[in-house]
């Protein structure tokens, strides 16, 4: 049955509608994504407060016992331990050390010292002031306006000079972190004094670019900002990614009792940079722990030196007493071969490489299984596109 032809009057109201949807609908992409940006700075601005405070109090309690040897780093390993039981992630030895040296890095005149002392500024440090809640910054937030991951880039600056700089021109620059890193990592500061037109360069040198942008999503998303509200951030890049690492997870276990679930998207912190495990399992017969990390794409050198990163980290915090140490596995699936590749560098027994590669699932098969789902999801995928009834 054929449907009943539209008059040009009617052809011409529908077209009205739908131009008028798409601006409403991009006023409201337009209005979340702002007021996920805002949220994410008001956070940042309260956290990095919180955690000079934290500094603060630290170095205060410090002097007090400056007397004993080694007192400074027993303080930061029992603050660490002490909040981790309390609150949970983001305060590891590292971080609670950043604080600290970041109230030590970035001082704040004696006036602000006298005002923090009093109880009520300490209250609107965190949010809590009964005269104007978090709308009311402290004198803290006012003076250090940059985010927390801002500052945790500049505390890694070891010229005090360059450091100044940098924080000076990601504040009048409005710099992202990634950009106010690509300057640092390009040695922007070092590069200005030498120039004879400081004026130009600071102007070019500023200027974004398109590989600095943050989005909304990765600003709300940032695990920086995610430890400090205790709130967990599983999530995948893809829906291929997701589906494909959902499925390797089924595939393993149903080779035999052998696999042990751990977890998915493990994240880990080494150093000032955070990295995510796609999956992570435990051989029962081997007794170690298997690392696996999906490429979507070809396999380059760096995911191999990666994966070694990954084994060594685990073998240094996840490997419990009894254990061998850890393998890790890279799975990576282009739009033309999939490959798989187990990364057993640093295990330095031959006997134990040897049967880590007798139980362990042959790299051809994994190679396959991968190559054979990707083809399958990407099939289903264009048939739900193709089955779309067109638009009107």
């Amino acid at each position: 049955m054929s449907e009943p032809k539209q008059s040009p009057k009617t052809r011409t109201i529908l077209q009205i509608q739908a131009a008028d949807y798409g601006n409403v609908l991009a006023d409201v992409v337009e209005l979340l994504d702002s007021a996920r940006r805002t949220s994410a700075r008001v956070v940042n601005r309260l956290m990095t407060a919180t955690y000079w405070e934290i500094g603060r109090r630290i170095v205060g309690h410090e002097q007090a016992g400056r007397r004993r040897a080694g007192y400074g780093e027993e303080v930061v390993s029992k603050f660490s331990k002490d909040l981790t039981q309390r609150f949970g992630r983001g305060f590891g030895p590292a971080q609670v050390a950043a604080m600290r040296q970041f109230h030590l890095t970035f001082p704040l005149p004696d006036n602000f010292q006298s005002v923090i002392g009093k109880s009520e500024i300490i209250q609107s440090v965190i949010g809590i002031s009964s005269t104007g809640g978090v709308e009311r910054l402290s004198p803290v937030a006012r003076a250090l306006p940059l985010p927390w991951t801002h500052y945790v880039r500049l505390l890694r600056v070891r010229n005090p000079h360059a450091r100044e700089f940098y924080a000076r021109e990601a504040l009048a620059g409005g710099w992202s972190v990634r950009q106010l890193d690509r300057q640092i990592n390009s040695q922007f500061y070092e590069r200005t004094a030498l120039a004879k037109d400081k004026t130009t360069m600071l102007r070019k040198g500023g200027s974004p670019k398109p590989e600095d942008a943050v989005s909304a999503d990765e600003e709300i998303r940032n695990p920086l900002l995610l430890e400090f509200l205790n709130l967990k951030d599983e999530y995948s890049e893809s829906e291929l990614e997701d589906a494909l690492i959902r499925h390797l997870e089924t595939f393993l276990l149903e080779l035999g009792n052998e696999f042990a679930f751990v977890g998915r998207q493990k994240r880990l912190r080494i150093g000032h940079e955070w990295f995510r495990v796609d999956l992570v399992f435990f051989h029962r017969r081997l007794r170690c722990l298997l690392i696996i990390d999906l490429k979507i794409g070809e396999l380059v050198h760096a995911d191999i030196g990666q994966m070694n990163l990954y084994t060594n980290f685990a073998r240094e915090h996840w490997m419990q007493p009894g254990e061998n140490p850890p393998v890790g596995l890279i799975l990576c699936t282009s739009k033309n071969d999939a490959l798989a590749h187990y990364a057993m560098e640093g295990l330095g027994n031959k006997m134990l490489v040897r049967e880590y590669q007798t139980v362990l699932p042959k790299e051809s098969a994994l190679a396959a299984e991968v190559g054979r789902t990707r083809e399958l999801l990407e099939q289903q995928a264009e048939s739900r596109r193709v089955s779309r009834p067109p638009r009107r």
